[in-house]
């Protein structure tokens, strides 16, 4: 959710030409239907220590000050419809990396994928966005299995990068925020997330997503590089149904769909 900065492609040099899926992007969002992420929704107060419930968000989070740079790598999953959901209908969740969104809300910048199942047919898209403008499509083709490692910068509050690298196919996609964008970062939060995201301004139906793993996960806070231990766990509850059930380690985020 961007304004028109330059995207950058390992395989071809568009420049600033939107690609089709943007150009559908840009007339969803006059009438409300894009799809886009948004800051973490508190639901109910913490009874774990160093664990917090959402609506919207599960897996790892770091609190701190001056977070530059956050990374992490994912297997993309083979999404399903929920148990008691039903089979025709579509069910998706996002999976991403970025900063701020947790205790900074006045923007977020991030790169991830996202995963839809619709009467057992799956999709994948991926994605960045400086929040609260909304999400562009990066067109870079993604298949079930495929290892994706996500990367976020921000050089200033309002400057950055983002990349996106299939280590299965060899392509990689990546964009350069100049400045220009719609809310400051605050870079006092790295994230490592599975999102229940927004769609026409309502979370979709999410998908069961299986174990999902961020491996080699790292950020860079304070010019030391450190890893989703040293921070904290988010769960996902849903009308008083605990979605997921999160862990982290010194390099890993996981998250398991209950």
């Amino acid at each position: 959710m961007k304004f028109l900065p330059i995207l950058l492609l390992a395989e071809a040099a568009l420049g600033a030409h939107l690609t089709h899926q943007r150009r559908e992007n840009h007339a969803k969002h006059a009438q409300g239907l894009v799809r886009q992420s948004r800051p973490k929704q508190v639901n109910g107060v913490t009874d774990i220590l160093e664990t917090e419930y959402s609506d919207n968000w599960a897996g790892g989070v770091i609190t701190s000050t001056d977070i530059t740079a956050v990374n992490g790598t994912i297997v993309v999953p083979k999404v399903t419809a929920p148990a008691d959901g039903t089979a025709s209908k579509r069910y998706s969740a996002s999976a991403w990396v970025g900063i701020d969104g947790y205790t900074c809300t006045t923007a977020i910048v991030q790169t991830g994928v996202d995963f839809c199942v619709e009467a057992g047919n799956l999709s994948f898209s991926s994605w960045f966005e400086w929040y609260p403008n909304y999400a562009y499509d990066f067109s870079m083709a993604i298949s079930e299995g495929d290892v994706i490692e996500m990367s976020v910068t921000a050089t200033t509050n309002t400057t950055g990068s983002v990349m996106l690298d299939n280590l299965t196919t060899g392509k990689t996609v990546s964009h350069e925020f100049t400045g220009n964008v719609q809310g400051d970062l605050c870079r006092t939060n790295a994230e490592w997330i599975v999102e229940d995201y927004e769609e026409s301004s309502s979370l979709v139906s999410f998908a069961d997503f299986g174990n999902f793993t961020f491996t080699h996960a790292r950020a860079v806070v304070k010019g030391e590089t450190v890893g989703p231990k040293s921070g904290s766990v988010m769960e996902m509850k849903q009308d008083d149904t605990l979605l997921t059930s999160c862990s982290v380690t010194t390099d890993e985020v996981n998250c398991v769909y209950n």
